[in-house]
């Protein structure tokens, strides 16, 4: 079921790209940010207030509300490659951050994650995910490829520390700090850096209220990302959080953009390959945490 949790957690993640995308393009880039922060904080404050949690009840380590922050950071650095590279090369290297920083969290157990250390057995299953990610990158920009590349590394410490905060408080409080936090680091960006954007001089509401969804999925996909963070290896939750996001990637640019990508298609079924060949080869030593 865990498995089957992270493969969604992709699927929101991608069907929230094109909608948020449409929001940017109305409001401008980092007004958008802090809208679908507002929504997602508004949704999950609404799910507080219907169970009657109270957020503010207990403090915990200042660090552990740090994960909506680094968010943030998140979407800058892939904001800052976009354009420089092309998409399929900023999910194949957000996926070697991802996925070497998992390794390393799987075998230390970093901030109390469980251990799961590398066995030989696994080395076969790497190179087909490897060969996967080689065929998405395109064209090489070091300044892209490392933005890329740290914004992987800081989506797992990220979704890590908000899974650490679920456990010492629940998902919906953890939740609300990730959007609360955020909020705040969104705007001052969007006050330091998008103040030529079209918000501060006309403010329109789109007519397509589904824009305002991504907020809402937003929230979906950290709910369920909280709830398995601790019971999936950090490196098979990036691979299956990827997978589910270039195959829905391909479908969303079929139906919407009608276009297709062999190489994405063809990078796509090779990480599938290596992780599948991965888990068959270490069933018996790395199962998901009950």
């Amino acid at each position: 079921m865990y498995y089957f949790l992270s493969l969604l957690c992709g699927i929101l993640l991608a069907a929230m790209i094109p909608l948020n995308g449409g929001l940017a393009d109305i409001f401008g880039l980092h007004s958008a940010s802090v809208f679908i922060h507002i929504t997602g904080l508004i949704v999950i404050t609404a799910i507080i207030l219907i169970k009657r949690e109270k957020p503010f009840a207990n403090r915990q380590a200042f660090y552990l509300y740090l994960g909506g922050a680094i968010g943030v950071l998140t979407v800058i650095c892939n904001n800052l490659a976009f354009g420089r590279i092309s998409v399929s090369a900023i999910l194949a290297l957000l996926l070697v951050g991802q996925g070497i920083t998992g390794l390393a969290f799987d075998q230390f157990g970093w901030l109390g994650m469980p251990k799961h250390p590398f066995r030989k057995s696994r080395i076969f299953g790497l190179l087909l995910i490897v060969g996967g990610i080689i065929i998405m990158v395109d064209r090489f920009d070091f300044v892209a490829v490392s933005l890329s590349f740290v914004a992987g590394v800081i989506t797992v410490i990220s979704r890590t520390l908000n899974a650490k905060l679920a456990d010492n408080t629940s998902i919906r409080v953890s939740t609300f700090f990730n959007y609360a936090v955020g909020l705040t680091i969104a705007s001052a960006v969007c006050l330091a850096l998008g103040r030529n954007e079209p918000v501060f001089s006309e403010l329109a509401v789109s007519p397509d209220f589904y824009l305002y969804v991504g907020g809402t999925l937003g929230v979906c996909m950290i709910l369920i990302s909280n709830m398995i963070v601790t019971k999936v290896p950090a490196f098979y939750l990036s691979l299956l959080l990827f997978i589910g996001q270039v195959f829905t990637g391909i479908i969303i640019d079929v139906i919407i953009m009608q276009s297709f990508s062999i190489p994405i298609l063809v990078g796509g079924v090779l990480v599938t390959a290596g992780l599948f060949t991965d888990i068959i080869f270490n069933r018996k030593t790395i199962k998901p945490s009950k």
